[in-house]
């Protein structure tokens, strides 16, 4: 288990070095200050991509170790988690199904249908999320003051 912990540990080294570096090499290189200027240089891009790709690892590292840890504790919580997937998957689909790839407001010239609709489903997805939050503080709420009677 110690080996494990320092590669995650170099690991996390890794990963903040390279986004320090990215970050010196924008600041360098120098960012756009308006739209109008444009990105010299892809400083911006480069900056947007290694997020996606942070925000990847993180979700991956999540979903996989979560997964082994929960399989390792208990094996009949595979069920429950491949039930929470199917879940998960049935609401993007329906949020996929549901979005308009409505026209964006203020634009001249408009993006591909294709990325419209991906907006618009995660601002589904989103309000869906934040709607499921509210409802579970409030059903936890009644059910604490319920079980404290």
């Amino acid at each position: 288990m110690k080996d494990l912990n320092k590669i995650f540990k170099w690991l996390m080294w890794l990963l903040f070095a390279v986004s320090v570096g990215i970050l010196v090499w924008g600041m360098v290189k120098g960012f756009p200050s308006t739209p109008a200027e444009g990105d010299n240089g892809n400083t911006v891009n480069a900056l947007i991509y290694w997020c996606y790709a942070m925000i990847g690892i993180a979700a991956f590292c999540a979903v996989v170790f979560g997964v082994a840890v929960s399989v390792a504790n208990n094996p009949k919580s595979l069920i429950t988690i491949l039930v929470g997937v199917v879940a998960a998957a049935v609401v993007c689909g329906l949020a996929y199904v549901l979005a308009p790839a409505s026209p964006a407001i203020g634009m001249l010239e408009q993006p591909t249908v294709g990325t419209l609709k991906f907006t618009d489903t995660v601002l589904y997805i989103v309000a869906f999320a934040g709607i499921l939050s509210v409802a579970a503080i409030i059903f936890g709420e009644i059910m604490g003051a319920i079980r404290n009677k």
